[in-house]
């Protein structure tokens, strides 16, 4: 009895995910890391759903309070931002985006959402990720 391993293969590749954008590569990335950070140093366990931007939001808040320089916590700010950009895509189909080493989230409505930068707007106490999920789904729902 002789398998048609060629048919099979095919078959498998067939079901398999469409690959995601390049530009999603960075992003996705820089989320993962952050996601296994704070697992492993914080013990705060992210699951990419839009209730987990509320703990984000208030973790990126005790940062801020404790005076941290920006320049101490950049990386973890834009893993943060990453990982909010992440939620939208997963909520709504949206795609990562670049341009000039930035990157933004596009829903499928058109619309532009640079959560990476609102990571850093929320450590200078002036803005949400939690909020900028809540508009970003909600204006692709509508």
């Amino acid at each position: 009895m002789t398998t048609d391993v060629t048919t099979d293969v095919t078959t498998r590749r067939a079901a398999a995910p469409a690959p995601r954008p390049s530009a999603a590569a960075k992003p996705v990335r820089w989320a993962a890391d952050a996601v296994s950070a704070l697992r492993e140093g914080a013990r705060v366990r992210l699951d990419y759903s839009a209730q987990s931007l509320w703990r984000v939001d208030r973790l990126i808040e005790e940062i801020r309070r404790e005076g941290a320089p920006y320049a101490a916590v950049e990386t973890v700010l834009r893993g943060l931002g990453a990982y909010a950009g992440e939620v939208v895509v997963r909520q709504t189909g949206a795609e990562w985006w670049t341009s000039g080493g930035e990157h933004w989230v596009r829903t499928p409505d058109g619309r532009l959402w640079d959560p990476v930068d609102e990571a850093r707007r929320c450590f200078a106490g002036d803005g949400s990720l939690r909020l900028l999920c809540r508009d970003a789904t909600g204006a692709v729902r509508r």
